[in-house]
């Protein structure tokens, strides 16, 4: 079932697609780095940029698909967003864009930057899984999500 990586362009995330990539039949990643597409797209995942605060870019890349990995740190780095003030506000966004495009399973990876994600991504897909990634290696991190996106429910 399709997999989409939100922030695939942060250290976490790249560690996501490395582990969720054997085991997934399509698998997807959202960035605002351009320079990442093309190692990307080498690797055979299909490859969506823009801003992470427009719920309609990360919806329209998310749809049919059945996970979202949604790395804390895209919502809350330097990168440049022009829809959202804030960090809460990104997730607001990303739960609208992923609740319209039908996700089924949400695995939040949660690095501090933001306080209310968890209240924010409710409602936003059946199922909701929070991995804690303080104080983990990304590799620590990518091989709990890659198990939980292999769970049959979580």
């Amino acid at each position: 079932m399709p997999v989409i990586v939100i922030g695939a362009d942060t250290v976490i995330g790249r560690a996501a697609v490395d582990a969720l990539l054997p085991g997934a039949a399509e698998l997807r990643a959202f960035v605002s780095d351009p320079a990442v597409i093309d190692a990307l797209k080498a690797r055979g995942v299909k490859v969506a940029v823009g801003d992470v605060s427009d719920g309609s870019h990360v919806g329209g890349a998310a749809t049919r698909a059945f996970c979202a990995v949604l790395v804390g740190e895209a919502a809350g780095d330097d990168r440049e967003r022009s829809f959202a003030a804030n960090p809460e506000a990104v997730v607001a966004a990303w739960a609208d864009g992923l609740h319209d495009a039908g996700v089924h399973r949400v695995i939040w990876v949660d690095g501090g930057e933001v306080t209310e994600a968890e209240a924010l991504l409710a409602g936003s897909a059946a199922e909701l899984a929070v991995v804690d990634a303080a104080g983990r290696t990304p590799e620590d991190v990518a091989a709990e999500i890659a198990r939980l996106e292999s769970q049959r429910e979580l």
